[in-house]
């Protein structure tokens, strides 16, 4: 077994601003529909967005060290689900023959406050 890290720390004003001067636009280059809806019901989506821009970048830098390829940010959609940890799915048209999804095993935690949300990805080949 091998393990790949990634991690990621992201201001949240830096999000805001980015949301706020690009809107929809941001959002749909970033975030899946799922990911969207979900952040956008809470009374403030910023850290909710901040965290999810975390954790993709974070799983970004653990799956190059793992196999050498970049994702798109569309590639990772980061589900949360109501008192439970959030979770990745990977949308990765490059394993196509399912011997790489197999092999492939992954966790991750985020956390956000007032001003950071941060993410940590550890990548589990078998």
């Amino acid at each position: 077994m091998e393990l790949f890290t990634g991690i990621d720390i992201v201001e949240n004003n830096r999000i805001e601003k980015v949301y706020k001067k690009y809107g929809k636009r941001f959002l749909d280059r970033i975030y899946t529909q799922k990911e969207q809806e979900y952040c956008l019901q809470k009374t403030d989506p910023i850290p909710c967005l901040s965290a999810r821009f975390a954790a993709k970048e974070a799983f970004v830098k653990a799956f190059n060290q793992a196999f050498g390829k970049n994702l798109s940010y569309k590639d990772i959609e980061i589900l949360g689900r109501y008192n439970k940890p959030a979770q990745i799915l990977l949308h990765y048209q490059g394993f196509t023959d399912g011997i790489h999804q197999n092999r492939l095993k992954y966790t991750l935690s985020i956390s956000h406050e007032r001003n950071y949300s941060v993410a940590i990805v550890i990548i589990y080949t078998v």
